[in-house]
């Protein structure tokens, strides 16, 4: 049985049965993150070179690359026929929006947006700016496969 509790516009929510048993949490965390790609080796590099993710593992018979940076994994999966893949469209389609990625200091995040304007494979969106009032700061860009990845520093509150 369930009971509400009403204080001035806050409806919390609770048990009254104390003695239910806690059920254990049925997830974890996120394991991995799946991402299909147009360019496996393109799209590879730009998360070694410019995330700092090494590679675990490789699949050749289905073309992909498991690659972590100790604390995620992103597992890159080749498209079976690249010249007919559709762009995801985030406005239209239904499906992965972007992957965020924290970033340590806001001046790492200048930094990786200098390194972006000389890299043609990576597509920026826009530059480091204010996520919503701020503080926190983040640029968008497209890895070069098509995968949209913002890049976030989340300073302390002013």
């Amino acid at each position: 049985m369930k009971r509400f509790l009403l204080c001035v516009g806050l409806c919390v929510m609770f048990s009254a049965n104390a003695q239910e048993p806690k059920q254990e949490q049925s997830v974890q965390g996120v394991d991995h993150v799946g991402l299909a790609v147009t360019d496996l080796q393109a799209s590879e590099r730009f998360f070694t070179q410019y995330a700092g993710f090494h590679v675990l593992s490789r699949d050749e018979k289905y073309p992909s690359v498991f690659l972590s940076n100790n604390s995620v994994v992103i597992t890159l999966w080749r498209v079976t026929d690249p010249n007919r893949a559709v762009a995801f469209d985030r406005k239209h389609n239904v499906g992965l929006h972007h992957l965020a990625l924290r970033v340590s200091s806001e001046a790492t995040l200048n930094a990786l947006h200098d390194t972006f304007l000389q890299d043609k494979q990576v597509k920026i969106e826009f530059a480091p700016e204010f996520a919503g009032n701020g503080p926190n700061k983040h640029m968008m860009v497209y890895e070069p496969s098509g995968n949209r990845i913002e890049f976030i520093y989340r300073a302390a509150a002013r």
